[in-house]
This record gives structure tokens, sequence and C-alpha cells, in this order.
């Protein structure tokens, strides 16, 4: 109710397409490594292994290893710390810390006893779990020869000074309207002061540095709905098969701070601004895994599975403001408020990620334990936005096509049993889904953890570590220079599961 009223009294207006970027299209592409606390624990290496509820997330063949039926519910805390570096200013950290629901589900399997039937048993089963947790803080500083004036430059130049004037923001699309935020707060000045005009010139004074600051606060999730059916042949051949409903949340606020203070001249020039974007983006998807393991031995075990594209329909809200100050050579300083107080409501598009092969293979030692390893292959390069027919989108697929490539996920877990106790362990790495390896980097993570078996109940305990670095422009167009970020992610989760 809140939302609504919010939007009636700030504004509303509805339009075709904004500004998409590569950086999004991964955002949704890529999934964190989440679930129960043993796949935690073993790095989510249970493509042949099977016989956990998260290991349907990666083989759906996974719950026909099941003898029981079983339920279970994970908790986890997660702590996130950003070290940002960005040009030549000082080194800074931000921490964020979150509880969630990470896992939930159970499986129900239907044995029969016929022993001339070789299918002996079926299995039904649903889970939930958090996919990805997009609870993020973000702070960078620097000296930066490039002023923010370029980006508002990069979009304005070609527009007619007439349609950045005489136009509404709320009808103008959204090249125009960043033409409009730059041009009312005096950022950007017509080269000729006529409606035909096209060519803008910075109102930024150069002759030395710019001071820059800039914050990102980001929350939300994405989640995975998947309903499971599997069956298994003489206990030697299992097969299975998910269907996955997917939900994304993602809030996004960025706020770009920029000083200088160049020597004033008799024209009124800009000394500081700040520019501040709010992004919400919502929507869900389908998507659907097909899976095979085959005992080839009573200890050795190999796996194959086919996650589909997931194909979202995404809607994104954006809303923009623009505060500058300026000032002339002995003369006061003027201040410009430029909050539009609209929200940009853009029709819904489709974005298709990737699909995803997965070949593993697991050598079980009786009931001592267990070592497995899982390989995954995803072409981040399929990535799509469509409809394909809107020039918007062909850019950024274009961009998608050359920036991203096909990336490796290796998986190693490892279990060891001592009578009800259970230790685990694991490594994980995935490559960098970018081509020049850079704008996000591998990833390298370890993990850890413990169980004991009550026997109708079961609790595990696991923590992982992950840390990733990246380097992402602050903006996509006039402004690229980019932060170097190192991602460091601690996890401990706790599963809590129940055999009937």
């Amino acid at each position: 109710m809140k939302k609504i009223v919010f939007l009636i009294i700030s504004g509303l207006t509805f339009s075709v397409s904004h500004s998409q970027e590569v950086s999004d299209a991964v955002r949704f592409a890529q999934d964190n490594l989440t679930g129960t606390a043993r796949f935690r624990a073993m790095s989510g290496a249970f493509g042949a292994v099977g016989g956990d509820l998260s290991s349907l997330s990666v083989n759906p063949a996974g719950s026909a290893i099941f003898n029981n039926n079983q339920f279970g519910l994970t908790l986890s805390n997660q702590n996130l710390a950003n070290n940002s570096v960005y040009l030549n200013g000082n080194p800074t950290q931000n921490k964020d810390n979150s509880f969630i629901l990470n896992q939930a589900g159970g499986i129900f399997v239907f044995n029969d006893r016929n022993p001339n039937n070789g299918w002996n048993k079926v299995v039904i089963g649903a889970t939930y779990e958090n996919t990805n947790n997009f609870d993020s803080n973000t702070f960078s500083v620097g000296s930066n020869p490039n002023s923010v004036a370029n980006y508002f430059l990069a979009y304005a130049n070609g527009i007619p000074l007439g349609d950045i004037k005489n136009i509404p923001y709320r009808d103008q699309f959204y090249d125009e309207q960043q033409a409009y935020l730059g041009y009312n707060g005096f950022i950007i000045n017509p080269a000729i002061d006529n409606n035909s005009n096209t060519q803008y010139n910075s109102n930024v004074p150069t002759g030395g540095n710019y001071y820059q600051e800039n914050e990102i606060y980001a929350r939300g999730y994405n989640s995975k709905l998947s309903f499971n059916i599997a069956t298994s042949y003489k206990d030697r051949i299992f097969l299975g098969a998910n269907l996955n409903v997917h939900i994304t949340d993602y809030r996004r606020s960025s706020s770009f701070y920029e000083y200088n203070n160049n020597a004033l001249t008799s024209q009124e020039t800009i000394s500081d601004l700040r520019f501040n974007n709010e992004l919400y983006t919502y929507g869900n998807g389908f998507s659907f895994q097909l899976g095979a393991i085959a005992k080839v031995t009573e200890a050795f075990r190999l796996g194959l599975a086919y996650e589909s594209n997931t194909w979202y329909e995404l809607y994104d809200e954006v809303s923009q403001s623009v505060y500058t100050t300026r000032q002339a050579a002995n003369g006061p300083e003027l201040f410009a408020d430029v909050n539009p107080n609209i929200i940009n409501v853009y029709e819904p598009y489709t974005l298709q990620t990737p699909g995803k092969f997965t070949f593993s293979g697991a050598y079980v030692f009786g009931k001592s334990g267990l070592i497995s390893i899982d390989y995954s292959i995803k072409d981040y390069g399929n990535t799509k936005y469509k409809p394909t027919s809107d020039a918007g989108f062909r850019g950024v697929n274009n961009d998608i096509s050359n920036q991203l490539t096909s990336n490796g996920e290796l998986r190693v877990g490892a279990e060891y049993k001592i009578n009800r106790l259970s230790l685990r362990g694991g490594y994980r790495f995935e490559g960098s889904p970018y081509k020049n390896g850079t704008t996000i980097g591998d990833l390298n993570s370890y993990s850890g953890g413990l169980g004991y078996n009550f026997g109708g109940t079961k609790v595990d305990l696991a923590y992982s570590y992950l840390e990733r670095k990246s380097n992402q422009g602050l903006f996509d167009r006039g402004l690229t220079d980019a932060a170097n970020i190192t991602s460091k992610l601690n996890n401990v989760s706790l599963t809590l599961l129940f055999e009937l």
C-alpha cells in the first residue's frame, strides 16, 4: 500500500526500455552455491552422489538415491566484505551481514516391492532454494582526470535541444532523460543555444583532477522452487527431471559524488554534483532440468545433467535525480535541484540466461565415506534480451556476444564417517564469464563441515569461504573507469533433517 501511495504522490510513467547493461544480464545468469549444510560443506559436488535435498539442483536424478521420505530446513548467515580500490584513492571496505532461509524441501519415496519389476522406485519432491543473495554494500573513492560530465555528454550529443527543453521528462526516452538531467543541472551546455542544436559541451572546469565517490547499496535475491520426479532401475540406473520456477527481486541504490576546486572563471561552472540512481528489477522465470546417474560398480558412479535456459519475464522501475553547485569568480554559489519525482516503470521484457551441462563422478567407500567431482559448462555468450527486434536490446546483445564467454566450474567434495559423525570438506573453482577475465574474475571457494545422525533426525553444520575480484565501470558510457573490488564471502549454514 505504501508503494502505491508513493507512486501516486511522486508520479508514474510507463516506457518501453531503458539502458540495460551486460552486467545486469550476468547478475541473473549467475548462481551462488547454496543449499543444505552437507551440500555446501562439500562445495556442491553432488552430481553423481545424490541422496541430498540440494543434490536435485545439480542433478534431478539424485532424489532417486533416497530410500526414505525426508524433509529439511536450512538457515544461513552470510557476511560479505567488499574491499575497493578506485584509481589512486585510499582502499575502502564495506561489510554486510544477512540471515536468510536458505533451503527447504521434502522428498516422498514410493517403493515397488515386486521383484519382477525392474523399475523399483518412484520419487517425487519439492524444494526451495535461495540461489543468490544480492545483499551488498560498496564504497569507492579516488581522484580522476575524467568527469562524470562525460556520461551526460555521451547521452546528449545527437539529441536536439528542443527535445530536451520542450518535452516533459516523463514523456522522454531514457537517453533524452539523461540529457535532461545534465542540461537542467547545468552540467552540460548546448554548443549553440537553439532548439536544433545537437552538440553539447561540459560545464565542469578542466585543469585538474576530480575527487569522486561512488556508493552502491544493493538488496534482493534470486530463488528457485523446483518440482522433482525421479525413478530408478534395479538401483543401478537413476533418472530424474525438474520443473523450476525462478523468482527474482533486486534493488540497487547508487549515489555518485564529484568535487573539483579548479580555477573559477567569469562563467558559472560546476564545483560539485551528486547523481542518484534507484533501480528495482523484479519478475519470474522458468527452466527445466534432466539428469541421470549410473552405478558402474557398487562403489563407482557417473552422473550427467542438463539445465535448460532460464526464461525470465522482468520488470524495471528507475528513478533518478541530480544536485549541483556552480559558481563564477567572485560570484555566489548557485544550486540546482533536478528531481523529476518520477518513477519510470518499463514494459516487461524477457531475459534468456544460458543453459548448463554438468558431468560428475563419485567413488563411495561403502559406509565409510566418498569422494566426488563435478564439472559444469555454461556459455554466458548465449544470454539474450528479448524482444531482439528492440534496437536497444540488439545493441546490448551484441555487447554480450563480444564480452562474455563460456566458462567451467569445478567442484570437489569429500565425506568421511566415524560412526554417527560425518566430516566433510570441499573446493570450488569457477572461471570468469568475461572474455577479458577481469570485469568479473575467477572464483575460488573452500568449505568444510560436519554432521551428526541421531537416527530419524540429522543435524549438519557447514562453513564456506569465497573470494572473487571484479573491475566494473562506474557507468556504461562516458565515465567507464572502474574500481578494483575484492569480494570475500563467509557463510555458515545449519540444516535440520527429518527422515520418515
